[in-house]
């Protein structure tokens, strides 16, 4: 007999699991279909967590030699243990699995372990190790992600030739690594090894670093970084490569057209993310794809089967973890009956380098090109107290805002904490808040928060410690 549902919830990331969650509050009978054994999907297991673990060990391993002096702290020696490091990493993960199962039981969530594709539209098959069943749903929800783009002749073997997965298992530290791609999970990682001792080349095809960023904090984040020791070759295309038994090689096509070798112990591609579908015989659902196989939507994350809603990185838009945590909340109370509304606007977008940056509403550029006449204010962390304490001085906040009406719409930041702190901006974009009123708003005294207020001040040229 086939188990049916209120909803089923294809892929248990970010958005699908959050999905389930709020399904079941609801009061809506929900299941949940996971291939792997893990819950959490790329972010948990693979992607955001795992990544972000290894910034803080390797970032806290590079302070102490670059820093602890000018604090009167003398380090005579550091020994770098990696496979305690990868182990610490790990136990976070495995944590997070653990608390995921948990919150599944507690909302009363059907958990099946398989993996899952269509045999009607209302219908899913499940395909276990050693077994095959059928279950069915009112309502069906994809939130199966994305997966990494590997070059055509650089297939990934996650030993030598590393997507973003296999970055995040290697079992030492490489002498060598050339990192193709310049983009916030390129960056991210790469900064991981060349903290950690690698000497790290990054070869990007566009003219900057981190493109989606705005152009003051891309080109100040490319500053910095080579500040660090990591090396860029912009305006450049690997155009083949040689794998050879111990090394491999790459050859890179340079600005002026010359070619060029570099040689490399692993490779790191990083050169974006496609959606994840394999399998589910969307065909079968009579679901249609855009041309790059993102599910086609409408603006209530509906399929063109109106009981089939679709979230996440297997939707067109920005492929962040938060993003398909807010599109799964939102679907299961559309489910539901309710009408909830995402401001788009107002998601940050963050890179966990040293210091940090993150991104809330327009870039400047963006803003010009619509059209809208803006005003713009920038403060400097060199001048905030808090960071001149803590010595992480680096970086400035940039916020922009239209100037007949003085709503802000867009805050940019480069420096300590950042990923912390575009919290405020968000908040600003979501409510259409003005300068004056952030400007307004008391921030304790001495914090790094307080940039933020000097920002919003000389928007106006009113800054009082600019």
């Amino acid at each position: 007999m086939t188990e049916k549902y209120d909803v089923i919830v294809i892929g248990s990331g970010p958005g699908g699991y959050v999905a389930a969650i709020r399904a079941s509050q609801l009061g809506l009978k929900t299941a949940c279909i996971e291939k792997t054994k893990e819950l959490g999907g790329t972010c948990l297991n693979v992607g955001c967590i795992p990544s972000k673990a290894l910034l803080q060990s390797s970032e806290f391993y590079w302070k102490i030699g670059q820093e602890a002096k000018t604090h009167g702290i003398e380090v005579v020696k550091t020994d770098l243990h990696f496979n305690e490091m990868m182990s610490r990493k790990q136990k976070i993960v495995a944590s997070f699995n653990d608390g995921i199962g948990a919150l599944f039981k507690k909302n009363k969530i059907t958990r099946y372990a398989g993996t899952a594709s269509f045999s009607t539209p209302t219908q899913i098959q499940i395909l276990g190790d050693s077994s095959s069943q059928e279950i069915s749903a009112r309502y069906i929800i994809i939130a199966t992600g994305s997966e990494p783009i590997a070059l055509p002749f650089l297939p990934f073997d996650e030993r030598r030739i590393l997507s973003s997965t296999g970055a995040l298992a290697l079992n030492q530290v490489p002498k060598k690594m050339l990192v193709v791609g310049a983009g916030i999970i390129g960056v991210e990682l790469g900064s991981v090894y060349s903290r950690l001792g690698s000497n790290v080349t990054f070869v990007e095809f566009l003219n900057r670093i981190c493109p989606t960023l705005d152009e003051s904090l891309s080109k100040e984040l490319h500053r910095v970084l080579m500040a660090q020791g990591m090396q860029f070759h912009l305006s450049s295309k690997v155009v083949s490569a040689n794998i050879g038994d111990k090394q491999i090689s790459l050859k890179v096509q340079m600005p002026d057209k010359t070619e060029q070798e570099m040689d490399a112990d692993v490779i790191l591609v990083c050169i974006g993310r496609k959606p994840y579908t394999q399998g589910l015989h969307l065909e079968k659902a009579g679901i249609e794809t855009t041309d790059k196989g993102f599910i086609k939507i409408d603006g209530t994350f509906r399929t063109n089967q109106p009981h089939i809603f679709s979230i996440g990185d297997c939707v067109d838009g920005p492929m962040l973890a938060h993003k398909a945590s807010e599109e799964g909340i939102a679907v299961a109370e559309i489910i539901a009956g309710h009408h909830p509304k995402i401001e788009y606007a107002a998601i940050p977008n963050v890179v966990y380098t040293h210091p940090e940056v993150a991104s809330v509403g327009m870039t400047e550029e963006e803003a010009k090109a619509a059209g809208i006449a803006i005003k713009v204010g920038t403060f400097a962390f060199k001048a905030n107290s808090r960071a001149r304490c803590t010595g992480e001085e680096e970086g400035f906040i940039k916020m922009i805002a239209s100037s007949t009406t003085g709503i802000i719409v867009g805050i940019h930041i480069i420096g300590a904490h950042a990923s912390e702190l575009i919290a405020e901006g968000a908040l600003a974009i979501q409510k259409r808040i003005t300068v004056e009123e952030l400007a307004a708003t008391p921030h304790a005294h001495p914090t790094l928060s307080e940039a933020m207020k000097e920002a919003a001040l000389a928007v106006d040229k009113r800054a009082i410690h600019k």
